[in-house]
């Protein structure tokens, strides 16, 4: 609501970030929908020890991964990298700094995964039976 409030008061404004509150949105259904997929399918692998099939669900999550990235890339070019105008009001202020501590958090958290939480899981199942390296166990 914030995104389009903004956009909506300041339409005549060069900087404001048209199209913010949409591309929002859609970013929010994304995590959602990702997070229910983490929780839903992944995680509960993951509790039980991973096993043949988990690097599926990881390489799924992977890719979100990336698209949650360019998600990101996408804000920051609609905001000037999260820096409100000489003279922006304080809703813009606030929408900006909340944009920003929301690209930092998700930051940390797609590193997590997949530096610290995926690997061990990943190299637990390559390679698979014999030589043919086929996944399974």
């Amino acid at each position: 609501r914030m995104a389009h409030r903004v956009e909506a008061v300041h339409r005549g404004n060069p900087d404001v970030p048209a199209g913010l509150g949409d591309a929002l949105e859609a970013m929010q259904q994304e995590l959602l929908t990702h997070m229910h997929k983490e929780e839903a399918i992944l995680f509960p692998m993951l509790r039980q020890g991973g096993n043949s099939f988990v690097s599926q669900p990881i390489g799924v999550m992977r890719h979100e991964h990336n698209d949650h990235g360019a998600a990101l890339e996408h804000l920051a070019s609609l905001t000037h990298d999260m820096t409100p105008p000489m003279g922006a009001c304080n809703t813009w202020r606030a929408l900006y700094a909340g944009l920003a501590q929301l690209r930092d958090d998700l930051i940390q958290h797609i590193h997590l995964e997949n530096n610290v939480l995926f690997p061990p899981f990943e190299a637990a199942t390559a390679g698979g039976c014999g030589s043919s390296g086929c996944g399974c166990s």
